[in-house]
């Protein structure tokens, strides 16, 4: 019998993101939930190392990297949509978990307990979720900071909305992030080279 789990994973990369806005540059969801597992482990890395906090960075890039595979289903519903009224949201909401059950339905029988939380995100502790749900609107404004950068207008109120969302999360290793890191999102390539000595290793 075939499982057809990973072939739907795989199809992520043809579902595109901010299909209402003109862009330089496309992003599929294959790219934003690579993107988020790396934002999601590095920030449980520095709400560990730096804060002191008793966080798995593995076990965020797990849930992470899964927290948008429903959308193999239901495409990627633009925010501004999916949050214009409670009802709407209630009813996404609904049809994602109808979509992490047919997911899970596609998982060997051997390995379903290992992606049932995975898929229905059911992180171990509300921390965790936050965390992820954190690095997920991360991404989003590192988007808008690198569409900026390009002198795209377009994304000038996305990038305030999401920053506005970041920092109302109330977590310091967000600020911290924002604070240290964010920055060079907006330098070119020529940029981060004078400042790190040039392209050569």
């Amino acid at each position: 019998m075939s499982h057809h789990f990973l072939a739907y994973l795989y199809r992520l990369q043809y579902i595109e993101r901010w299909s209402l806005m003109r862009k330089t540059a496309g992003e599929n969801v294959a790219e934003h939930s690579y993107h988020s597992a790396l934002l999601a482990h590095l920030l449980a890395s520095i709400a560990r190392n730096v804060f002191g906090r008793e966080v798995d960075p593995d076990k965020a890039a797990a849930y992470a990297l899964f927290h948008d595979a429903t959308e193999v289903f239901t495409g990627d519903i633009p925010t501004p949509v999916k949050h214009h009224n409670p009802e709407l949201l209630g009813n996404f909401r609904q049809i994602e978990t109808l979509a992490a059950e047919r997911l899970l339905s596609t998982v060997p029988d051997e390995l379903r307990d290992v992606y049932r939380p995975l898929l229905s995100r059911e992180a171990d502790s509300p921390e965790l979720a936050k965390l992820v749900k954190a690095a997920d609107v991360l991404d989003a404004y590192l988007k808008c900071v690198s569409e900026m950068s390009a002198g795209n207008r377009e994304f000038a109120t996305a990038r305030r909305q999401m920053e506005d969302r970041l920092r109302g999360f109330d977590m310091p290793e967000v600020d911290w992030f924002l604070d240290r890191l964010a920055p060079s999102f907006g330098k070119t390539i020529d940029e981060l080279s004078e400042e790190t000595g040039g392209p050569g290793l």
